[in-house]
């Protein structure tokens, strides 16, 4: 089940455009694009970078013992399943959803009773079961690839590829500065030497993966996303044997155009100007420091020159 099963995995680091880049490909007639962050992992997930990164946004790790509905349990997937049970407190509860997790879990279910267990079957299960359960869900008839995004996911970019044999891993990058800018909006923002080593981790894992499986994993900056996501994503698109369709114009959710990302993502409007715009927000000071933080990777993904 799994072998078959073709999967494009978005990851980015916090504030970098994966949210983006994510609504500018659900309306591609091609895709079946999951509606929120996909947060696969599950709190059995563990290694040297569990205390650096919300094990929610890892590739998962299954109790060897579990049934089948205990895995479907096991896997967070917060934003979805808080706007399924308890949709008053989703910040998603605006946009119409007909979805029910309990259905999708007896659906999970049936798809892992057919397979068996193994990483890879339970998310082919998972993805293939969140689809069949929403039932507003806009469809082409044509969808032939899922597309989740979760952050940070790129660090496991080996384990998917090695579970999943037709997935592709699509790490999108956006300029340090802008980046810093938009998460210092949070509550409870990260420091800037925390979120820069942040940053820079994925970046390592980018590149490191992408020279590993030039094939399978892709890089695209989220500037590039802004200016041409056509142009940008269509060429992705393409190695996967898709169109570069007209509909990667436009961000949507379920194939209505947004007017703003938000709640999507902190990026409200995708456009170069704001990009720029947001960089400009940070003091002096603070650019210094961001550039010297994450100077190893500003030639190597053309922003040395962006400040």
């Amino acid at each position: 089940m799994s072998a078959d099963f073709r999967l494009l995995m978005l990851g980015a680091m916090y504030e970098n455009g994966g949210n983006t880049t994510h609504r500018f490909l659900d309306g591609h007639p091609e895709l079946f694009v999951y509606p929120f962050e996909s947060q696969v992992g599950t709190r059995l997930v563990q290694d040297h970078l569990s205390s650096m990164f919300p094990v929610k946004y890892r590739w998962p790790v299954f109790a060897l013992d579990a049934t089948p509905l205990q895995d479907y349990r096991a896997i967070i997937d917060e934003e979805c399943k808080v706007r399924a049970r308890t949709p008053h407190v989703s910040k998603f509860r605006d946009v119409p959803f007909d979805f029910s997790d309990d259905e999708r879990a007896q659906l999970y279910e049936q798809h892992v009773t057919r397979s068996g267990r193994s990483r890879g079957a339970n998310m082919a299960a998972f993805f293939r079961a969140t689809f069949e359960a929403w039932k507003d869900h806009r469809r082409t008839g044509r969808e032939r690839v899922h597309v989740g995004y979760s952050p940070i996911i790129t660090v496991d970019a080996d384990k998917i590829l090695a579970d999943l044999p037709g997935a592709h891993v699509l790490h999108v990058v956006r300029n340090p500065w802008s980046a810093f800018a938009d998460t210092k909006k949070r509550p409870v923002p990260l420091a800037l030497a925390d979120y820069l080593l942040g940053w820079t981790l994925n970046q390592y894992h980018a590149l490191l993966y992408r020279d590993r499986f030039p094939d399978r994993v892709h890089l695209v900056r989220a500037e590039d996303v802004m200016a041409d996501p056509q142009r940008t994503l269509g060429a992705v698109c393409e190695k996967l044997g898709l169109e570069p369709a007209e509909a990667l114009r436009t961000p949507t959710w379920n194939g209505t155009p947004l007017t703003e990302i938000y709640p999507w993502g902190t990026i409200r409007t995708p456009t170069p100007e704001a990009n720029r715009a947001t960089a400009g927000e940070l003091t002096p000071r603070e650019r210094d420091e961001v550039r010297a933080r994450a100077w190893q990777y500003l030639e190597a993904l053309d922003y040395k020159s962006f400040v």
